[in-house]
């Protein structure tokens, strides 16, 4: 099998395993799946927890009014839950359901997100769509658990889940494209039409939408070594102004300075013998 490292960007990217002998077309529709899913999955890093904190999202007109958890006439009107947590926000309605419970959420949510995460590029883990499907539909059935009502269609959570939401990084299916070493897969062509004939290959590939032409070339190494070359650069500099400087010549009193060392050593007179 040929593996797919598909590197959308540095804290995005993930394994594929295929034929060489499968469409280019087949596999871009494979891909985009996965790329979309793992897009869905990291959204809900953050509004996963603060739905299991904070509860369901407002709807967009009580959103936009202040929020008035201060005022005692409004706390009358509006009875609050027995673990109500005000959200900090103002973005969600505060009535969480019970903590030992939402925990399940915030489980469910953190073994997606470490199912997505390039940690599974460095154990060589490849992904599939039932792998991510299944993963989401762990996290639907937590929701249901502490949400047996449901959340409301225009939650960032049930968008996600339910896969409504508009996100930038989502791609199409049918315009999007494989790019390696610079040159578009043909999607009429055989994955082996490009790579060749190996199914032990390994190939670094990135997903384009239509239009958006060849990605930019990764350089040949990472932000961190690139900072570290830097900062030994500059020691290395540094030491040299350091030793071009020093005019000290108190090393000649030295013992490893004195020419005669291997002489008295070899005569058996130690070198700090000295005569009355």
């Amino acid at each position: 099998m040929v593996l797919l490292h598909v590197k959308q960007k540095d804290d995005r990217q993930f394994l594929y395993e295929s034929s060489g002998k499968e469409s280019v077309d087949a596999i871009v529709r494979e891909l985009v799946v996965v790329n979309n899913l793992q897009v869905r999955i990291l959204g809900l890093k953050e509004e996963g927890k603060q739905l299991a904190l904070h509860g369901p999202f407002k709807a967009p007109r009580e959103s936009d009014e202040d929020d008035s958890d201060d005022d005692e006439e409004s706390a009358n009107k509006k009875p609050r839950g027995p673990f109500y947590c005000r959200d900090p926000s103002g973005h969600r309605t505060g009535e969480a359901c019970d903590p030992q419970v939402s925990n399940v959420i915030i489980k469910a949510v953190d073994d997606a997100i470490a199912m997505v995460s390039k940690e599974q590029v460095i154990y060589k883990v490849p992904l599939t769509a039932m792998m991510l499907k299944d993963a989401i539909q762990t996290i639907r059935g937590s929701i249901m658990i502490c949400y047996p009502m449901g959340l409301p269609s225009y939650d960032p959570v049930q968008q996600a889940v339910v896969g409504t939401a508009k996100l930038p990084e989502s791609l199409d299916p049918d315009t999007a494209h494989i790019w390696w070493a610079g040159k578009e897969l043909m999607r009429n062509k055989c994955l082996q039409d490009h790579i060749g004939k190996n199914e032990k290959t390994k190939v670094i590939v990135k997903l384009q939408d239509k239009g958006q032409g060849c990605p930019p070339r990764e350089p040949p190494i990472d932000a961190e070594t690139h900072k570290a070359m830097l900062a030994w650069h500059y020691r290395q500099q540094e030491q040299q102004k350091t030793l071009a400087l020093d005019e000290d010549d108190a090393y000649t009193n030295s013992q490893w300075a004195n020419p005669k060392a291997l002489k008295s050593h070899l005569s058996g007179v130690a070198g700090n013998m000295k005569i009355r």
